[in-house]
């Protein structure tokens, strides 16, 4: 019995954080392309180099004893969910560990929000999720993009790419961004939610 205990104890907790995007270099310095941005900063900040794999760019590297999966699906944004779904049964990872990491026109630019659940709120990526997945219980860190466009005009905004100084801004918030995803990981959702949401 003793050494089951064991094993069980020394189990490996594992982590699946999602950004949100469209691959190819067309998309890249898109607004809709926040969530790869994301990752992109976490993975050089950690050395956790991605490579291409089935669905999706992915990396890995240990925090605090646990194992976090990158993940940036190569499906395009529309169909998001079903790179998230291959990779939490791949990896035997439970939907309380996966977090999405989205842009959201409701939020002024560079203010992040966690949530624990919610509905996709018109966004592709988090609809698909949540078809795939069948349920809106899973967290998301969703990144303000501001909506500075004129009604009927979204679409070009969010597939717009980002002026010098939108950027400048939110590069700022990237370090704070790893910090709410290693919060996530380590001190659990409420915690993370109660310490990074509208800052």
């Amino acid at each position: 019995n003793c050494c089951i205990c064991r094993v069980n104890f020394l189990s490996e907790v594992k982590f699946l954080i999602v950004g949100l995007g469209n691959p190819g270099k067309e998309y890249l310095n898109t607004r809709h392309n926040i969530g790869f941005k994301a990752l992109d900063f976490v993975s050089t900040q950690t050395s956790a180099f991605f490579s291409s794999d089935r669905l999706g760019d992915i990396a890995t590297y240990k925090f605090k004893g646990r194992t976090i999966f990158l993940l940036k699906p190569s499906t395009f944004m529309n169909l998001s969910g079903k790179a998230v779904s291959y990779w939490m049964k791949k990896e035997k990872i439970p939907p309380k560990n996966i977090l999405i990491v989205t842009d959201d026109i409701n939020l002024p630019l560079g203010q992040i929000r966690i949530k624990r659940k919610g509905s996709d709120g018109g966004h592709n990526g988090l609809k698909n999720i949540q078809e795939s997945l069948g349920t809106m219980q899973y967290a998301r860190l969703r990144i303000g993009i501001g909506n500075e466009f004129q009604k009927g005009a979204q679409i070009n905004f969010v597939l717009g790419e980002w002026g010098q100084k939108e950027f400048d801004i939110l590069q700022k918030k990237f370090c704070m961004i790893q910090s709410a995803i290693e919060g996530f990981t380590f001190i659990g959702l409420d915690r993370t939610m109660n310490t990074f949401n509208n800052k």
